[in-house]
């Protein structure tokens, strides 16, 4: 069983009339039919839309293949909003739930060329790190089948680690395309929060989510952000500020580039394997021409509670919405007509146990009484936590750490401890709670094939700079260019 090929070696092969979009999408959906039922990245499939796309390509050629993503497969994580297309965010609630209009980052996808063929696994409303919390199925790790794929957008990271797309997208509310890139063996970029619209994504935490792309290389990433990025009327809170020419940025240069390596950060609780892979990584970034300096990120130990608080409160606020009034699912009130046991019973029996726990959490530091001791200090702590990234970035130009703490768990080793499972985020939030740019590029493995990930985090809205980096390390080593050993 062949892989679907990069998004550049795709793009270029349609546009050079070396491959249809047609033979390109058959090729995809061959390969997710040899190997999703073992890993479980997909949860819904449009093979005829996705085929009447790719003729549609075909039949145009000179309208099409000037655009830059060209008969290119996307997979797209299952909380991002699809006309037409059943979209769940992998909960009960919204099983049947199918949206009347297009995520803006769709809508910029499809008119670059794109042919989207699916909806990917996702923990629960994005609230996850492993992708064990969905309410249809677990995704596995292609490297490893019985660990996990890194959360909350598992599948996409999956369905682009096993070649069944060369590109998907993801959100990240605090490391969830980052993390399951770093333990897949793939790239993930977070953008800057406002880089993206979030229009058509279905809200977790409003102030930390963000939509990205998950790839197998730094170029690839590139070209989807060229894409999706910049300014949307539908989103207020998307950004007016310049978008810049991503591709053309991967000149392969970085001496006398300052990179911060936050060493108080690192010094517990870093698997031994993580560690040095992060040490290997900055050697060879060294080697280029690139400095090394210490930075201190002194309130970055804060960072995980201050994020359970910011976010839970907004998780709690967000899915209000979901009562079984105005769409989705609605419980049966079995005998009971008043409209608080309907409200109860929907929500019961439509979310499940990690949803409810967090959407308790959140009410609870909204509550009278605890708001100013729980939801505010943690704003307060968050400002600090932005000031201590900004000081960082005075000193050096980008930031470098691990992408997670440990390699790939086995699956079901930290259901039961949901703090444990809190921690893997301990270098992803930052960049969640400050609003920074940072991608995850493979960067080795440890024990038997259990990839590792290595994060940077960049300035504001200096995609650019990161994506130049990655790529750079990229062609410097041998990470990117390895695929898990599937049939």
């Amino acid at each position: 069983m062949t892989r679907v090929g990069t998004a550049k070696h795709t793009c270029d092969a349609v546009r050079n009339g070396e491959q249809t979009a047609v033979d390109v999408c058959r090729a995809a959906f061959d390969v997710i039919a040899a190997r999703d039922p073992a890993l479980g990245a997909f949860t819904t499939l449009v093979f005829d839309r996705a085929l009447a796309r790719a003729e549609e390509i075909d039949a145009e050629p000179e309208r099409w293949r000037s655009r830059a993503l060209v008969g290119l497969p996307v997979a797209l994580k299952d909380n991002l909003c699809t006309r037409g297309i059943r979209t769940t965010a992998s909960s009960r609630i919204l099983e049947s739930y199918v949206p009347p209009y297009d995520a803006t980052v769709v809508q910029r996808l499809e008119a670059a060329g794109a042919v989207v063929v699916g909806k990917t696994n996702c923990d629960e409303f994005a609230m996850g790190s492993s992708t064990e919390n969905s309410a249809f199925q677990v995704t596995c790790n292609p490297w490893a089948l019985d660990r996990i794929p890194g959360g909350s957008s598992g599948g996409s990271a999956v369905a682009v680690a096993a070649g069944m797309t060369p590109v998907a997208l993801g959100s990240d509310t605090g490391g969830s395309i980052r993390q399951p890139a770093a333990h897949c063996g793939i790239v993930g970029l977070k953008p800057t929060y406002g880089r993206v619209s979030r229009y058509g994504l279905l809200a977790f935490a409003s102030s930390l989510d963000q939509v990205g792309p998950l790839t197998h290389s730094a170029v690839d990433a590139a070209m989807v952000l060229d894409v999706i990025a910049g300014a949307d009327p539908a989103d207020a809170t998307s950004s007016r500020t310049p978008v810049g020419d991503y591709l053309k940025a991967l000149d392969g240069r970085v001496r006398g580039l300052r990179i911060g390596i936050p060493r108080r950060l690192l010094e517990t609780g870093v698997d031994a394997d993580v560690m040095q892979g992060l040490e290997n990584a900055l050697a060879v970034l060294r080697e280029r021409g690139a400095t090394l300096v210490e930075v201190d990120l002194e309130h970055a130990s804060a960072a995980i509670p201050v994020y359970y608080l910011i976010a839970t409160a907004e998780a709690s606020s967000n899915l209000a919405r979901y009562d079984g009034v105005r769409y989705g699912y609605r419980a049966p009130t079995e005998g009971r007509a008043d409209l608080a046991a309907m409200y109860a019973l929907t929500r019961a029996k439509g979310f499940g146990a990690e949803v409810k726990r967090r959407i308790m959490l959140g009410t609870y530091v909204l509550s009278a009484g605890y708001y100013d001791a729980y939801y505010l200090k943690a704003q307060q702590v968050r400002t600090l936590i932005r000031t201590d990234y900004d000081r960082a970035l005075e000193q050096a130009d980008i930031l470098a750490m691990p992408t997670a703490p440990t390699p790939p768990f086995k699956l079901g080793e930290r259901v039961e401890d949901p703090l444990q499972m809190y921690l893997g985020d301990v270098f992803t939030v930052g960049a969640n709670l400050t609003g920074l740019p940072a991608i995850s590029v493979p960067c080795g493995f440890a024990g038997t094939n259990l990839p590792l990930g290595l994060q940077l985090i960049g300035r504001p809205f200096d995609e650019a700079t990161l994506l130049r980096v990655a790529d750079a390390y990229e062609r410097d080593t041998p990470w990117s260019t390895q695929h898990p050993p599937i049939s």
